[in-house]
């Protein structure tokens, strides 16, 4: 990453270039098992039953061997329950799982970074089975219809089950991603009619719901942690209807123990009127440290309560802003010795890896035709993920082309590792320029930023006296 007389150590590009052993395998039996979700297990088909025993040789040597073997045979004869739909949705979150452990194990040899150890589990709490198989049940509604099958009747089957989950904070979880999945479903019925299908996405939600239907499967251990917090960046998502911004940062403990990555998140209702750098209005005034973030401030922290995978239970109570610290400064002395946390058991997936790295001394180009961005260091390819950098900052794929350093989120995605740039370094006039973006996040004195602030203070006024007037009536 950067020289090892810096005090750090080099990213081997080559070993991220090289195929992993069996992961190819392992991605064939999922995407056999997801084509199985498209028709439908209410009547199956001999393909469907293939699709269904691939999925079950693929974990013929673990503890889900019998189980998924069982659940295999009954959904090919049409007669599987709830509990075999669980093992079935298990054995696909096991594999991808396996997926995930080995490009996050091939990333770790890449930057050299040492891997904290799993932590053991956490108690599992009691929490209302009848809601838990009500939402199993809707999920097993929607195995057997299919993607091809689905209509407003099967996905109007989620609106209690939902209702009845959200007041629970337990629960709140599993019923956001019941809400989503069935307004996504809903919004694409009837099945029959859909030209495309989000094979791999749609199956993901199923299995994960599935299993967040088991008592106590999505309750973190957490504890506390006091020290220095330096951040790093921020990733912003963007959806129609919500936004989330998850800060990337390495905390230094007051004990004097090693350094670790943590991340910091927050979300918000969205309107979908609200765009570009309007969106940190919102989410501004939930984290005091996306202020800080963008005066490029470090935060100290006092017994903030954190999981054991390294997410910040963010409260501004456990928080206060700290001397200056440049993100730069941090990814080239503090990084590379810093401790990678763990991912817990339902977020180890492909699409999850975010793995903080800083890269410098590579050649940047960019294609004319479709402007996609390539990193070229010691004679290995990285391609650049451009479409992942939000439009809410001033970084921009130009000044990702011209850059000479970067901070980013090493990433997996269609086969291929990826970079997706969270800020970089360019020269502007002869001087060396740091573009960041989440430089917005604070506010801005900038004037397209601050352009787009305004815009976005008046759609919300707007709204906010819309609202008034209809609670007024």
């Amino acid at each position: 990453m950067v020289p090892a007389d810096e005090g750090g150590g080099l990213m081997r590009l080559d070993l991220l270039t090289e195929p992993v052993e069996g992961l190819d395998e392992a991605l064939a039996a999922v995407d056999a098992f997801d084509q199985v979700l498209v028709g439908g297990l209410l009547r199956p088909q001999p393909a469907q039953a293939e699709g269904l025993a691939r999925l079950a040789d693929a974990v013929a040597g673990s503890p889900l061997a019998a189980r998924a073997a069982e659940a295999a045979e009954k959904a090919a004869a049409g007669a599987a329950s709830e509990d075999h739909f669980l093992s079935l949705a298990a054995a696909r979150t096991a594999l991808l799982g396996s997926v995930h452990d080995a490009l996050a194990a091939r990333a770790d040899e890449a930057t050299g970074r040492p891997r904290e150890e799993t932590p053991a589990e956490a108690a599992a709490g009691q929490q209302a089975p009848n809601l838990l198989a009500a939402a199993r049940s809707w999920l097993g509604d929607l195995a057997r219809a299919g993607w091809q099958g689905i209509d407003h009747d099967v996905v109007a089957g989620s609106a209690q089950v939902v209702s009845a989950l959200l007041p629970d904070p337990e629960l709140r979880r599993l019923a956001t991603l019941l809400d989503g999945f069935a307004a996504e479903l809903a919004a694409s019925c009837p099945g029959a009619s859909l030209e495309r299908i989000p094979v791999r996405r749609w199956a993901d939600l199923w299995a994960r719901g599935m299993l967040l239907t088991l008592s106590g499967a999505a309750a973190p251990a957490t504890g506390t942690v006091t020290g220095r917090l330096l951040p790093l960046g921020v990733d912003l998502q963007e959806h129609a209807t919500a936004a989330q911004a998850q800060v990337h940062a390495v905390l230094e403990p007051a004990d004097g123990g090693p350094p670790r990555l943590v991340r910091a998140s927050v979300s918000a209702p969205k309107p979908d009127t609200v765009l570009g750098a309007g969106v940190w209005q919102l989410l501004r005034p939930h984290m005091a440290l996306l202020a800080a973030l963008g005066e490029g401030r470090s935060m100290d922290l006092t017994d903030m309560p954190v999981t054991a995978e390294g997410d910040l239970i963010w409260s501004d109570e456990h928080a206060r802003p700290g001397g200056s610290a440049d993100p730069f400064a941090t990814a080239r002395v503090a990084l590379p010795t810093a401790t990678t946390p763990p991912t817990a058991p339902l977020d180890r997936h492909p699409v999850r890896l975010a793995h903080p790295v800083f890269l410098e001394g590579y050649t940047a180009e960019q294609d004319a035709d479709d402007e996609t961005v390539t990193f070229t260091l010691t004679g290995h390819r990285l391609a650049v993920d451009t479409d992942r950098v939000p439009v809410a900052g001033p970084l921009t794929p130009k000044a990702v082309a011209a850059s000479t350093a970067c901070i980013g989120l090493l990433r997996w995605d269609a086969g291929r590792f990826t970079v997706q740039p969270l800020a970089v370094e360019t020269t502007v006039r002869r001087k060396t320029v740091a573009v960041h973006a989440g430089a917005w996040a604070g506010g801005t004195t900038d004037k397209a930023g601050a352009k787009l602030e305004k815009a976005a203070t008046d759609a919300v006024a707007v709204l906010r006296e819309r609202a008034g007037r209809l609670l007024r009536k």
